[in-house]
């Protein structure tokens, strides 16, 4: 019984999946934050960006 318990602890399968999902959630939280923080300056660029575009001018 006390065998099992030891190798039940030890076991190592799954584990790198586990770590690469964890992995990839910090980088899904980061990217969240990112664009939560810099979302209004870099739309704020692109609005301002084509605003002084000059309209065709046949429009």
């Amino acid at each position: 019984m006390l065998k099992k318990l030891k190798a039940l602890i030890t076991e190592e399968k799954g584990q790198g999946m586990t770590e690469y999902g964890l992995i990839l959630g910090a980088i899904a939280v980061a990217v969240i934050a990112i664009i939560a923080l810099f979302g209004p300056r870099i739309t704020a660029m692109f609005t301002d960006t084509l605003d002084s575009i000059d309209p065709p001018a046949g429009s």
